[in-house]
């Protein structure tokens, strides 16, 4: 299974868990991880799985991952499995009621990218998954690299449109 782990990263947790979530979906000759803003040839033959993920930063994902998924070709991702997660305050550590209540109008960044993965023919393996900062810089919540992991293993066991 050749699989693509894309994701951007402003102070690295998104980074360690894209690292947990390529590490649990295969060895390094199976599974790319790439940082969204380096340079990317075509797709490959044989992509089966393409997981991306971004920090959520104003309510939305980074534009160094909305760049690459709106570079995608229309119906590039037809037949490959796709993924998406973030990086996020969780709604219940939020102090500000102003806040929550942004967050609960515009929501975090998985969302919007697996909508946009699917657009361009991706076939969804799971929901859009968020895994929990404790604050805006990181670091991440105790056990996010574990349950990373765990969500991997769920992707890679699950069938395509997210039903399990």
């Amino acid at each position: 299974m050749k699989t693509w782990v894309i994701y951007d990263s402003f102070f690295g947790n998104t980074e360690k868990i894209a690292q947990a979530i390529g590490a649990a979906l295969g060895s390094p000759e199976e599974v790319s991880i790439v940082r969204a803003t380096t340079p990317t040839p075509a797709l490959p033959e044989g992509l089966s799985m393409m997981v991306v993920g971004s920090p959520t930063r104003g309510f939305r994902q980074s534009n160094a991952v909305r760049d690459f998924v709106k570079g995608l070709p229309d119906g590039s991702l037809k037949g490959i499995r796709v993924a998406a997660f973030d990086t996020r305050i969780a709604l219940e550590d939020l102090d500000s009621a102003i806040g929550r209540f942004f967050v609960g109008r515009f929501g975090y960044a998985a969302k919007p990218i697996a909508v946009s993965l699917v657009k361009k023919g991706g076939e969804l393996a799971a929901p859009p998954e968020g895994f929990r900062v404790a604050a805006s810089e990181g670091p991440l919540k105790d056990g996010e690299l574990e349950r990373a992991a765990a969500w991997a293993n769920q992707l890679k066991a699950a069938p395509a449109n997210g039903k399990n």
